[in-house]
């Protein structure tokens, strides 16, 4: 196995702080990797050592073969980084931003030019090459911080939440364009607060809170250990239908007027329910990578 990157007993500290508390994991060649958690996690410190521009505190981390403490360069020249925030050169078109970017990375004229045609091309942005970035669409720029984080042919892409705030005809054009890009060997890292995007797209993940690992693996196999195949829920019960339910040998959760309870046979126990409480709304549905995150870090707001 190529292991793009390799972090063991990572940790990450700001004065009394511990943001990144010893953590583990390895990133295969061609794979798309998803780091998820409530704001507060961890998970942005630790794509910031990733990217050689927060120093480790301890631990060890190699990205690309090449251990981050000492060959910093070597590693952002084969980085391509889609931040939270669209940074684009407000005063440049599509085309210029690209180009300027190329310079960077010391891409000669023609060969940034045709690389600029053929990612506008592939982000469908080849109609807005000489529009200035203030005219594009939220969608369109996030499209173009992509293919400008392309223009180095980047054998590691980072997307930091890549699809915040944008149409679901945008965030599906997005993830096909990630998929295309795991198909020509690009491994992509990818942080979101969506949990259908990563499980659409992520074919390994892992789950921080307050600087750890939680959980990882594949999203399928998250959902079947942590939750089942389905959640049974049951809207608005009474107190009496609630300390009943808080009673039973399954999982329960409570939030808001609705209660959620996993266990391993969801039609059996909706039954049970409805013959204890016949006048009860209960509903069975697929179990989600949504339910593991929630029942892992729990249901309430973060800073």
């Amino acid at each position: 196995m190529d292991w793009v990157i390799e972090a063991e007993a990572l940790t990450k500290k700001f004065e009394d702080l511990v943001a990144v508390d010893g953590i583990s994991f390895r990133i295969a060649q061609g794979e798309c990797f998803g780091f998820l958690g409530p704001n507060g996690a961890g998970k942005t410190t630790a794509i910031r050592m990733i990217q050689c521009v927060s120093p480790v505190t301890s631990g060890k981390l190699t990205v690309l073969g090449m251990d981050v403490g000492g060959r910093q360069r070597e590693i952002k020249a084969l980085l391509g980084v889609c931040p939270q925030e669209d940074n684009l050169d407000p005063d440049f078109t599509a085309w210029k931003n690209l180009l300027v970017y190329a310079r960077y990375f010391g891409i000669r004229r023609e060969e940034a030019e045709k690389r600029a045609k053929d990612l506008l091309e592939f982000m469908q942005l080849t109609e807005k090459k000489d529009v200035e970035i203030p005219k594009l669409s939220g969608g369109m720029k996030r499209r173009l911080v992509i293919a400008r984080a392309l223009m180095n042919d980047p054998k590691l892409l980072i997307l930091d939440e890549p699809t915040t705030g944008l149409d679901p005809q945008a965030r599906h054009l997005i993830w096909d364009k990630v998929r295309e890009l795991r198909k020509r060997g690009v491994t992509v890292l990818i942080t979101t607060h969506y949990m259908d995007e990563a499980q659409q797209l992520c074919e390994r993940l892992v789950i921080m809170e307050k600087g750890r690992i939680l959980v990882e693996g594949v999203p399928a196999d998250l959902i079947s250990r942590s939750v089942g195949s389905g959640v049974v829920e049951v809207l608005s019960p009474t107190d009496g239908m609630d300390a009943w339910l808080r009673k039973g040998e399954w999982i329960y959760e409570k939030a808001g007027d609705r209660a959620y309870l996993y266990t391993d046979d969801n039609r059996s126990l909706r039954e049970r329910i409805l013959r204890e409480f016949p006048a009860a709304n209960v509903i069975i549905r697929d179990a989600t990578l949504e339910d593991v995150f929630l029942k892992l870090t729990g249901r309430g707001l973060r800073d």
